[in-house]
């Protein structure tokens, strides 16, 4: 009977009238929950005289990623939360919400679960956009510190997307915002400033600040560059002897039915360059489905999203072959080259778009094809002119110099404070 009565459901969606009104009682939900429950449970917890602000509370909430649930801390925390950890006196705790992941149910329980911890707490650490955060009547006493997952400013997110493909219609972003209630958001530097504060709706506000982005300081630690190193030759010891080239695209779709490009040719690369080089692949976080990947290179080309972190890879690759992904700031920091296998811009320019003209912007040749960027990557022999990425560098990263977490820390122990 179950079956039957589920069998019908599916039909019924299946229909025009059935997907209207599905849609409408996704929207009916979105309201009741974002308007109503959730910031009355936040008023309820919060007023609740046991529940009194704790300075010394920091809640870390991952609004995507699985990383706290698979008891591993998350790049983007990892430095903050070993900091508080290391003072000794700070209660810490973590939530895993898998945003546009979990089911409806799950995704409820997890984000009451979270309220109900952030009510007293005097710290609260994301990095992605969260409505249920920013739906909150969040007390004034609480600092939310957006570290926020990608270094400057590439593609378009947040209200920049307001009425392209990609993002949704500019009332329904500010009915139901993904960013508000931030004290403090960290950026890469003083020219991207403007970018977020137009993405999050923050103009005026003075919280976007060039502070570095916390996680960069990894590639300024020998100790921790060499240990990286060990471990992608530990997860993949055909590199050993040959230069490495990452491939790491963004995501293509929406965030829930994300998919990696699959244009790079990798057969044709093996042929040609695998007596040299070795293809470590890292898809975005988003996507499930692993490279294709033909068995004639498989000792050419690997799929190590799972096994090793991007900024591990970022440390050990010679040669950084990407599209629209923001890891193009992070790796500029080396000073090594990169390439830009762009065929389908024209379709990227209408689904999201850009903070900057992407011909003029993007620090290293535009591919539209593989023999285009096989050509490009053969001239790498003969040398490579840094100045390009350089200056990429100096304008994007200036604020990521090392000491991004020992700025932040001194406006979190201010906060402890003020």
């Amino acid at each position: 009977m179950t079956g039957m009565i589920s069998s019908i459901k599916k039909r019924i969606l299946k229909t025009t009238v059935g997907k209207k009104l599905y849609k409408q009682a996704k929207r009916i939900y979105r309201y009741i929950m974002l308007k109503k429950r959730y910031p009355g449970l936040y008023r309820r917890w919060s007023s609740d005289v046991s529940n009194r602000v704790d300075k010394k509370k920091a809640v870390f909430i991952a609004v995507r990623n699985e990383e706290f649930a698979k008891g591993r801390i998350p790049d983007n925390f990892r430095l903050i939360y070993e900091r508080l950890e290391e003072a000794g006196d700070y209660r810490i705790s973590t939530h895993t919400l898998k945003s546009g992941f979990a089911g409806r149910k799950e995704y409820a329980k997890r984000c009451k679960a979270m309220i109900r911890d952030i009510a007293d707490a005097g710290l609260v650490f994301i990095s992605d956009s969260s409505e249920v955060i920013a739906c909150l009547p969040m007390n004034k006493e609480t600092k939310v510190i957006q570290l926020w997952h990608a270094c400057g400013a590439f593609k378009k997110f947040g209200m920049s997307t307001a009425e392209l493909i990609f993002g949704e219609d500019k009332k329904t972003l500010l009915k139901y915002p993904y960013h508000g209630n931030y004290s403090l958001v960290t950026v890469s530097g003083p020219e991207v400033v403007w970018a977020y504060e137009e993405a999050m709706s923050l103009k005026g506000k003075n919280v976007v600040k060039p502070v570095g982005v916390s996680r960069t300081d990894v590639f300024y630690d020998e100790e921790y560059k060499e240990q990286a190193r060990d471990r992608v030759l530990k997860a993949c010891p055909a590199v050993r002897g040959k230069k490495i080239i990452l491939y790491a695209p963004t995501f293509r779709g929406r965030v829930a039915k994300a998919r990696t490009p699959e244009e790079l040719d990798v057969r044709a690369f093996s042929d040609r360059f695998g007596s040299e080089y070795v293809l470590l692949i890292k898809r975005h976080p988003f996507t499930q489905k692993p490279y294709d990947i033909p068995g004639v290179a498989s000792g050419f080309a690997f799929d190590v999203t799972e096994s090793l972190a991007i900024e591990e890879l970022l440390i050990s690759a010679d040669v950084c072959i990407t599209d629209y992904s923001s890891i193009v700031f992070e790796y500029s920091l080396f000073l090594r080259p990169m390439l830009f296998l762009a065929h389908d811009l024209d379709e990227y320019y209408d689904w999201r778009g850009f903070y900057y003209d992407y011909k003029d912007f993007v620090p290293g040749p535009i591919c539209m094809n593989n023999n285009e960027l096989m050509n490009e990557l053969d001239k790498l022999s003969h040398g490579f002119d840094s100045s390009k990425v350089r200056e990429f560098r100096d304008k994007y990263m200036s604020a990521c110099d090392g000491h991004a977490t020992d700025r932040i820390m001194e406006y979190v122990k201010g906060a402890d404070y003020d």
